[in-house]
């Protein structure tokens, strides 16, 4: 067994070179650093597996510092209690569609992982403002909550939040869908270094959250607000973020021309802006984005009411190291002419001139998904299709 030889070996050669612990200490401790930034599963199914030393390293609790445990349903209270009570020196974990544990695990975890820095749980239904307000009272240097999809969220583990995790830099509370402005507005005035947030469908979320971020949030490089119950009146205040590089605002309630492009004018670091499913922004307001939007390397607007009179007037300002993505549906809005949206023809021609920007539409991203799967060793199966 060359494990155990080696074994012997080293503690035989102790007494003669006093030096030999802190060699193994260093080693121990480098590989213990490398096998931290592993996955759960490149840990425990490959690293684990290829010797003694190996697998002593991968089981080591105080290496385990990023924990991925979404999707597995073996993920209990009595694991995460077990987990954090070997691990106090966890910065970040994901449970993620772990339907088998509840507040009390959370609540644990918390208490006993004080250097929390990163939370994501999407999807966990069965969790509540118990868990929210146990992380945000054991974990103050928290810089991530990621709890989209969760049902049974309130104003009330919000304000926990806003008032105790001041180091917050990054939120994301899509379809959580009790949150309301009064919760946002603390974490607004509270996390003054947030640097990105994203909320989706959030209908009770309306002007006055917008503003407060643009507000008090002057570190601001990602926004979204997607299907909010916002509109023009709110997205203007944006304009005072000049660190803005990306904005999401998909499916606004009556954004106009003019907001838009009062936003591309102001914010000069804008790179990525997503204006999918409003019906009113138009070739307009397209030329506007052309001419101002010098840094703009992404635009998406699927369902928006332009023509092909725009990309004659964008792409040529616009064709050296950006990545415009203009979107048309495959068919329009009931209340919306046909003849207002870019023609497949002309993104056929427009793909071929301009090899260096992706096009998404319904056709062009079917060849590509097509593409892939060949690229895969994917064949048709020609005899099901004929039968």
């Amino acid at each position: 067994m060359p494990d155990d030889l080696t074994k012997e070996a080293t503690e035989g050669n102790k007494s003669h070179n006093p030096g030999i612990n802190n060699i193994n200490s260093i080693r121990h401790r480098t590989g213990g650093e490398i096998f931290s930034n592993l996955s759960l599963d490149e840990r425990c199914l490959s690293a684990s597996l290829v010797c003694k030393y190996w697998r002593d390293l991968c089981l080591d609790f105080q290496f385990w510092k990023q924990l991925d445990l979404s999707s597995r349903q073996q993920v209990t209270d009595e694991l995460l209690e077990k987990i954090a009570s070997r691990s106090q020196n966890i910065i970040e974990i994901n449970i993620s569609d772990c339907r088998s544990m509840s507040d009390t695990g959370v609540c644990v975890l918390a208490f006993k992982c004080p250097g929390l820095l990163r939370y994501t749980a999407y999807r966990c239904k069965q969790l509540s403002d118990t868990s929210i307000i146990a992380v945000a009272s054991h974990c103050p240097l928290l810089q991530k909550i990621h709890v989209g999809n969760q049902d049974k969220l309130t104003d009330e583990g919000l304000k926990q939040l806003g008032s105790k995790c001041r180091e917050l830099k990054d939120i994301h509370f899509g379809q959580c869908y009790k949150i309301s402005d009064e919760g946002m507005i603390v974490i607004a005035k509270g996390c003054l270094k947030l640097q990105r947030i994203y909320m989706q469908e959030n209908k009770l979320v309306t002007d006055q959250s917008v503003k407060a971020f643009a507000e008090h949030c002057p570190e601001l490089q990602y926004v979204g607000f997607m299907g909010c119950s916002v509109t023009s009146k709110g997205v203007i205040h944006l304009t005072k973020l000049r660190n803005l590089s990306s904005l999401d605002l998909r499916h606004i309630t009556e954004l106009d021309n003019e907001t838009v492009m009062e936003i591309v004018k102001r914010c000069k670091n804008l790179s990525s802006l997503n204006l999918c499913l409003n019906w009113i922004i138009n070739d307009r307001c397209v030329e506007v984005i052309a001419k101002e939007g010098q840094n703009l390397k992404e635009l998406y607007l699927v369902s928006c009411k332009i023509t092909d009179y725009a990309w004659e007037i964008f792409l040529p300002q616009h064709n050296i190291g950006t990545t415009p993505t203009p979107s048309p549906p495959s068919s329009p809005p009931p209340s919306t002419p046909t003849s207002f949206f870019v023609n497949e023809v002309t993104v056929e021609q427009l793909v071929q001139q301009y090899p260096h920007i992706t096009f998404s539409t319904v056709l062009q991203d079917c060849k590509r998904t097509l593409e892939r799967a060949y690229q895969m060793g994917w064949t048709p199966n020609m005899s099901a299709a004929s039968s």
